[in-house]
């Protein structure tokens, strides 16, 4: 989104009201405290329910917002929005900063980039306009910026490492890169090793979800996955007035960093599979258990009810996006005369802002990772085995008493093209997954896979469009070119998989010990 620059320069012309404190560097280095600050920093932001980068920043969990003077609002998409964060609390906090403001390659490049070159803020005297700065670096970086082969020493360094798999190593402010296009930031991590993130979006949005496979595993040559903030130093400056003044950031590599790791993609065979104490796991549940420290045990039922409350606020941030686009008048348009050539990155600006290709394609691979999840659960039960902890007599109606209160918790309301409210709770979002259309220029109905002649009056021309869209509505995992894992209905009926389980359980489960 390389016009961001001139939106925002535009704006900060309007702004008026007092400078904002100018950005001074007190420390040389980030400090293990330093990360620390900057994890509750990103806790205290995800806890706030904050919607946007900029009721992010003005929230009341910002503890530094009232000194930000005509520090003007920022929209951040994706791979903007770790960035400012960053840099804001390196600007609030007296911090060294810098970062690759040039890569070669693209968004989608076939191979990973390699960053030709990076920018440092430095205090040359007087202080650093923070403002400017933090624009500046706003306008140089997206989601190619992430896209660096992890394995690689040579050339200049990017601005992340590949970290341990390990308690402490992932944690706030790990950032999430997924090659086909999307970044979040961790904002939690719990004692069960659910890794909670929030990610923005090309509408400017802000939205939290559990990690899992709708960040698909990536090749370590495009870099994807877990990421930490690469350690620097300020050196050569000289003390001047209070603050660090000249000098230059280095950048540590790879052999310089404790918990340098290669595993979320070499595996802990080095072959690409993954066991913790000895048990073979998926890499999902490997990196649970790894990041928890090794807590392998699972209760079916509050998994169920977590994942779908998880999912739920998945559907609900997917209502907000679509509610805007008809709000905004696109699905009264007319339809245009083609997609855009690639539907999940376009510089079309209507359908990047208002189309929701990356979202539902998230979506749906999280739905398909839950009922895998679900499914390996159910036969670790009935295979007897200790790390289900579910002890109680009879699981499936455990299971389907939970589904059931979940679902109906879980509600969103859309109006059909005569205005009556239609709505539709967990399990009719579930069963209309790969109906809901991406595209924007569609009525709400068909927007939610109501594809009833008498919820929607688009005409045939529309239809048309829908119908040919179905395909694409079916895929996860998509690569490069913008085709992936093709998926059916069967693999996201979590409310099947509990009704084919035995009626009865074989035996009591206890919990072990």
């Amino acid at each position: 989104m390389r016009t961001l620059l001139l939106a925002l320069m535009f704006v900060a012309a309007l702004g008026g009201g007092a400078n904002a404190a100018p950005w001074r560097i007190v420390k040389d280095h980030w400090e293990a405290a330093d990360e620390r600050g900057f994890g509750a920093f990103v806790t205290a932001l995800g806890q706030s329910g904050c919607n946007s980068a900029q009721s992010c920043l003005r929230s009341a969990a910002n503890p530094w917002r009232g000194s930000d003077g005509n520090f003007m609002d920022i929209d951040a998409d994706c791979a903007k929005f770790p960035y400012l964060l960053r840099a804001y609390y390196a600007w609030k906090n007296g911090l060294p900063f810098a970062y690759a403001d040039g890569v070669r390659g693209e968004r989608f490049s076939k191979g990973g980039n390699r960053v030709v070159s990076r920018a440092e803020i430095i205090d040359h005297g007087g202080g650093i306009d923070a403002k400017r700065a933090i624009l500046t670096m706003m306008d140089n970086v997206f989601s190619g910026t992430y896209r660096i082969d992890a394995g690689s020493a040579d050339g200049l360094p990017s601005d992340f490492y590949s970290p341990a798999l390990a308690p402490g190593s992932i944690r706030p402010g790990t950032v999430i890169y997924d090659p086909n296009g999307h970044v979040g930031i961790v904002w939690q991590v719990d004692g069960a090793g659910r890794i909670f993130y929030m990610d923005a979006h090309p509408d400017f949005t802000v939205s939290r979800s559990v990690y899992g496979a709708q960040f698909g595993q990536s090749p370590m040559a495009l870099g994807g996955g877990l990421k930490n903030w690469r350690p620097l130093r300020l050196e050569g400056a000289r003390w001047s007035g209070g603050s660090f003044v000249g000098g230059h950031v280095v950048v540590a590599r790879q052999r310089e960093i404790g918990d340098f790791s290669l595993v979320q993609y070499a595996g802990t065979d080095g072959q690409g599979h993954f066991a913790y104490n000895g048990v073979a796991l998926g890499f999902y549940e490997y990196v649970r258990a790894a990041v928890s420290g090794g807590r392998t045990d699972y209760n079916p039922v509050y998994e169920l009810q977590t994942t779908m409350r998880t999912l739920c606020n998945d559907l609900t941030d997917r209502a907000q996006a679509v509610q805007q686009a008809v709000a905004n008048g696109i699905a009264a348009k007319p339809h245009p005369a083609r997609l855009p050539a690639n539907i999940y990155s376009s510089d079309d600006g209507e359908w990047e802002a208002y189309a929701t290709p990356a979202r539902d394609a998230r979506l749906r691979a999280a739905f398909v990772q839950f009922r895998k999840d679900l499914g390996r659960m159910i036969g670790l039960w009935l295979a007897r085995d200790p790390r289900i902890v579910y002890d109680g007599q009879f699981l499936k109606d455990d299971l389907l008493r939970a589904y059931d209160a979940q679902s109906e918790a879980c509600r969103i309301t859309f109006l059909t093209s005569d205005k009556r409210p239609v709505v539709m709770n967990f399990e009719g979002m579930a069963r209309h997954l790969l109906a809901m259309s991406f595209d924007p220029y569609v009525c709400e109905a068909l927007r939610w896979g109501d594809t009833r002649p008498e919820s929607c009056a688009d005409g045939e021309a529309k239809r048309r469009w829908h119908d040919s869209e179905g395909p694409m509505r079916a895929e996860i995992g998509r690569d490069e070119g913008g085709t992936g894992q093709a998926i059916t209905a069967a693999d996201v009926d979590i409310s099947g998989l509990i009704a084919a389980m035995p009626a009865r359980a074989p035996f009591v489960q206890r919990y072990p010990g």
